[in-house]
């Protein structure tokens, strides 16, 4: 969700109303979000969908965001976790957002299809 409010060929209604949101009530994502999110902003510097300046800028917008990083990603990568991407088809680092939402009791935003599919089957909220 947060590559949709930097990327403009993501961006859309719906991550900009959970932009609106996290600005005012914070967020809360697994211990590998920054690695994600700097990853897929590097690849799309390479891929030419961006540029340095972009990814910088998106950085510093991001920073002063209420987000908060789980201390506790890592101890459940092997267990909850794991067993979640087992059980729903997620990637293990996908699966990370479900378990921290199923265990912090809160709702999940992503424009992943498949992580969305799985939140709903287990009862977590979907947001965006």
């Amino acid at each position: 969700m947060a590559l949709a409010w930097l990327l403009d060929d993501e961006n859309s209604d719906a991550s900009q109303s959970v932009l609106r949101l996290v600005a005012v009530e914070g967020a809360v994502v697994p211990a590998l979000w920054r690695l994600e999110v700097a990853n897929v902003l590097q690849q799309s510097v390479r891929r030419k969908r961006c540029d340095q300046a972009l990814v910088e800028r998106g950085i510093l917008r991001l920073e002063k965001l209420q987000i908060l990083v789980d201390p506790e990603t890592d101890e459940h990568a092997w267990g909850e976790t794991r067993r979640l991407a087992i059980k729903h088809g997620l990637t293990v680092y996908d699966a990370a957002y479900l378990e921290l939402a199923i265990r912090r009791g809160l709702p999940l935003a992503s424009c992943d299809g498949e992580l969305i599919a799985a939140a709903k089957k287990v009862g977590v909220g979907v947001v965006g």
